[in-house]
């Protein structure tokens, strides 16, 4: 091939096929093993077709349009999604998965993400039935507004006010103060018809809490908001397109009146005179929502990292530096330096995807016990998935930034897709709950495990290792060469001794104080970096559990074992200083550990382009130069660099007022 077909693309060949030849796994089974079966893989598969052959979800120069054409572009293709959902005849899980595909944060994404299953979890049978049939429609389009200027985590502390006046039947909303706007919700900006507010219930001057009201903020003929209503969007976040493609919202009331039952009444309900009733349907119900929206958020994170680790990966492949073999410079992948920063990411990508699917069995157990009035494992659920959406957002949201760090100078650009990805991610790991938060929530109900362990309580679920904290915070790692760190009985039990001595560390350190709260707030870093433990702990468990599981494949699960080692053992050398200081192993255990991981390392290497072939990525959905299925990296970064608008001229149009004169100037020099 001569310089300029190299230069033109070499159209149809695949630069990355003697990588793929190298594969010791079947590639089909491992897709449908990461899909989650074969319905999930050919619902993903061929939704994610339909999107990437339609031109009308082009996004390649999304990072190239300014506030108001990006804007207007998500308009047109959340509306066009629509259009084609209702001419497929699409079913809700189809239509979820092609607007997923999309890859564009949109307005629809809190009307089926947050709206719906806000009035599905907290409105009565008839709110349901009046609501619902319209939001599935989108005859009316809603938003989910409970963040303040001034209150984020602390739901407990909003200002907004719904006053009953028992004279016209209705509640007043109210925002009292410049904090109770409410700020950040998507969708509120520029779109939403309706939202579900979260507001202080108040009664007959008595304050009843937090609770979620449906009211509409514009109109549905011409769009305007309502009389006493200011709503707007909050301005440009962080990044070339990214989230700015959402109309995050600012909103404030000013004695907007509803009817009554618009108050979203399935546990809380306020009669005719003012009268506030409990339900007959336990407060427990609405844990439900939260464990399946958290459930969601891992899910995701488990995508955008794999979609990072994919374009580093064939990246790393494709980029050759130093050295030489046969007259070619060396493969970047094959540094050591790039595979131990590179394959405990690629681990990490399926962890959290087998951790997601244990979520999502974990959701149906938490429901059907919420159904039958059994709420004994509410709190380690509840425990479980905050810690989960903490870790899994936080590692991901670090891994899409060392991905692009691993493509060098290249990663910065915005072709690589990895900018975007970073900048479209990083929110994740504040709403739903502000990562930090949520890790001290689960150090509480680790600390209250800990003190109820001498009642003779047996913990539950991700925390029943507790139950034989003496034995663990006694043992003694067996390891007494690096193969004996294969064994997951092993990893396991260092894993499970860490976290509790840890665990029991800190509650003994908390016991000393005579104020509780006080030690809390003194010792919060212990119990965060235990609460991390604690979490890691179960996702590790999760991954072995899986592989106890029949995964059909030539060569599939032993490659799952390969990753799943390496997370673990990963993890174990990144946080030594836990295991050393707790005693859960020897300084001489870490280091064969460490041994093992170069081992593991080498057995990735020639299975790592096909390992991520397996996440089925169109080019679309990947959205990256470098990343691109052929391997045919630098043609189509070079034809990538001229589409930018600053090229559409050959002289700068600044040139003639600005660049001109400066060169032209006439030099003079004064005397002093």
């Amino acid at each position: 091939m001569t310089d300029m077909e190299k230069l033109e693309g070499g159209a149809g060949v695949d630069y990355l096929a003697n990588e793929r030849i190298k594969a010791q796994f079947d590639l089909e089974a491992m897709k449908i093993v990461w899909a989650g079966g074969i319905h999930n893989y050919q619902v993903s598969d061929r939704m994610a077709r339909l999107v990437a052959s339609d031109p009308a979800f082009r996004k390649d120069n999304r990072t190239m349009l300014d506030r108001k054409e990006l804007f207007r572009n998500t308009l047109r293709k959340a509306a066009y999604a629509w259009k084609r959902i209702v001419e497929l005849h699409l079913s809700e899980e189809e239509a979820s998965k092609l607007r997923f595909f999309v890859d564009e944060p949109a307005f629809t994404d809190l009307h089926w993400g947050m709206f719906i299953p806000a009035i599905k979890g907290q409105g009565s049978e008839e709110q349901q039935k009046k609501w619902l049939p319209m939001a599935y429609r989108m005859q009316i389009i809603g938003c989910y507004a409970q963040t303040e200027l001034g209150h984020g985590s602390n739901v407990q502390g909003l200002e907004t006010t719904a006053t009953f006046d028992p004279e016209t039947d209705e509640f007043i909303i109210n925002s009292p103060t410049l904090t109770s706007s409410k700020w950040w919700p998507g969708g509120l900006g520029k779109v939403s018809t309706h939202a579900v507010i979260y507001a202080r219930l108040i009664t007959d001057g008595k304050d009843h809490g937090i609770n979620g009201f449906i009211v509409q903020l514009r109109s549905l003929d011409d769009h305007l908001p309502l009389p006493g209503i200011t709503v707007g969007d909050i301005g440009m976040k962080f990044g070339n397109g990214a989230y700015n493609t959402m109309d995050n919202g600012v909103l404030r009331f000013d004695h907007v009146r509803i009817p009554r039952d618009q108050m979203l009444m399935r546990v809380l309900q306020v009669t005719r005179e003012g009268t506030v009733l409990q339900s007959d349907v336990p407060r427990q119900l609405l844990y439900g929502t939260m464990v399946y929206v958290r459930k969601t958020i891992v899910d995701d994170a488990s995508s955008a990292l794999s979609r990072a680790v994919c374009i580093a990966t064939r990246y790393s492949v494709v980029r050759r530096q130093f050295g030489s073999q046969n007259g070619r410079e060396t493969q970047v992948i094959d540094y050591r330096t790039q595979q131990s920063r590179l394959f405990p990411l690629l681990a990490s990508a399926y962890a959290f995807r087998f951790v997601g699917e244990w979520l999502n069995w974990l959701y149906s157990d938490v429901t059907k016990r919420l159904q039958a009035n059994d709420f004994s494992t509410l709190p380690e659920a509840h425990a479980c998935t905050a810690g989960l959406k903490s870790l899994t957002t936080s590692v991901t949201a670090d891994a899409i930034e060392e991905c692009r760090k691993l493509c060098g100078g290249h990663g910065y650009l915005c072709s690589s897709g990895l900018p975007e990805l970073f900048a479209v991610y990083v929110p994740a790991c504040t709403y739903e709950g502000d990562n930090i938060v949520l890790l001290l929530q689960v150090a509480r109900f680790l600390m209250k495990t800990v003190a109820q362990l001498p009642s003779g309580k047996l913990p539950v679920g991700t925390t029943a290792y507790m139950g034989r904290v003496e034995h663990l915070l006694q043992c003694s790692c067996d390891v007494k060469k690096a193969e004996d760190w294969l064994k997951p009985s092993i990893i396991v039990e260092a894993f499970e001794a860490r976290s509790a001595r840890m665990s029991v560390a800190c509650a003994k350190r908390l016991s000393e104080f005579s104020n509780s709260e006080e030690g809390f707030m003194e010792l919060s870093s212990d119990l965060v970096s235990a609460a991390v433990a604690h979490c890691q702990l179960i996702v590790v468990s999760k991954f072995f559990e899986k592989l106890q599981q029949d995964i059909p494949g030539e060569g599939v699960k032993q490659q799952l074992e390969v990753l799943c080692d390496i997370y673990a053992l990963s993890l174990l050398a990144k946080h030594l200083g836990d295991f050393l200081s707790t005693g859960s192993i020897t300084p001489k255990q870490g280091s064969l550990a460490n041994d093992l991981l170069r081992s593991l390392y080498s057995q990735v290497r020639p299975n790592a382009v096909a390992i991520v072939d397996a996440f089925n990525y169109t080019d679309h959905f990947l959205g990256s130069v470098l990343g691109r299925y052929d391997g045919n990296v630098y043609p189509k970064l070079y034809e990538e660099a001229w589409k930018d608008p600053l090229n559409e001229t050959v002289v700068s149009d600044g040139y003639h007022d600005y660049i001109r004169p400066l060169l032209k100037q006439q030099v003079r020099t004064s005397r002093l």
